[in-house]
């Protein structure tokens, strides 16, 4: 009996290599394709796949929000996240969102394979390079060191969403001029929050200046 899955990236190339490399294999069956997280859903509920591997920032609607409504609506199908981000906090919101996986996009293929077997056996598979930073980062914390705010651990987005709110942009604007849900943008806010152990904007306003994310204002 094959595992069928369902691959979803908005790149045609990176989708149809991850789809050769599965059928290759005998226990594993590629029976569907998307581009974004809606034809996603459309394919999870047309085909009721056993795994979805999707990647984690696509144009459109969120890859979380997908991740929610396929956890909420179709327990039986496991979900891989597929990422260029080693983030502790982009790996956290996959798993509040239902994921069971999370693999870096240049993992060796055996690695992204025996993900697939995992998750489809009802465990997790989180890539080796980001466990170990999952790992050091507990270690940190419980060093009493979590306080210590660095901006080189934001992702290029976060960087991105910090500058846009130090120049006093509204999520909302900040959703539009990145083209992204009014949802990711606060889900983003949070998380930055919570990074740099910062309480409210004036605070991380003072952080971006102080980081160089942002100049600070003639004659201030």
């Amino acid at each position: 009996m094959s595992i069928n899955c369902i691959v979803v990236d908005d790149h045609t190339l990176f989708r149809e290599g991850l789809r050769r490399l599965l059928d290759s294999e005998a226990d594993i069956k590629v029976i569907g394709e998307a581009c974004d997280a809606v034809g996603a859903l459309d394919k999870v509920r047309e085909l009721r796949p056993d795994v979805v591997l999707m990647d984690i920032g696509m144009p459109g609607m969120s890859s979380f929000e997908a991740a929610r409504l396929i956890e909420k609506n179709y327990p039986g199908t496991r979900l891989i996240f597929l990422t260029m981000y080693e983030d502790e906090e982009y790996l956290l919101q996959c798993l509040e969102v239902g994921a069971s996986g999370y693999v870096l996009k240049d993992a060796p293929a055996p690695k992204l394979v025996n993900a697939v077997r995992e998750v489809y056996q009802g465990r997790k598979y989180l890539s080796p390079q980001v466990l170990e930073k999952l790992v050091d980062d507990f270690r940190s914390r419980s060093q009493g060191t979590h306080g210590q705010a660095r901006s080189s651990t934001l992702t290029p987005r976060e960087r991105e969403v910090i500058k846009m709110i130090a120049e006093g942009n509204s999520v909302k604007e900040i959703a539009g001029l990145l083209g992204l849900s009014v949802k990711t943008i606060e889900a983003h806010k949070f998380n930055l929050m919570r990074k740099l152990n910062i309480h409210n904007k004036a605070q991380l306003v003072t952080y971006a200046i102080q980081k160089k994310i942002v100049k600070m204002p003639a004659g201030a």
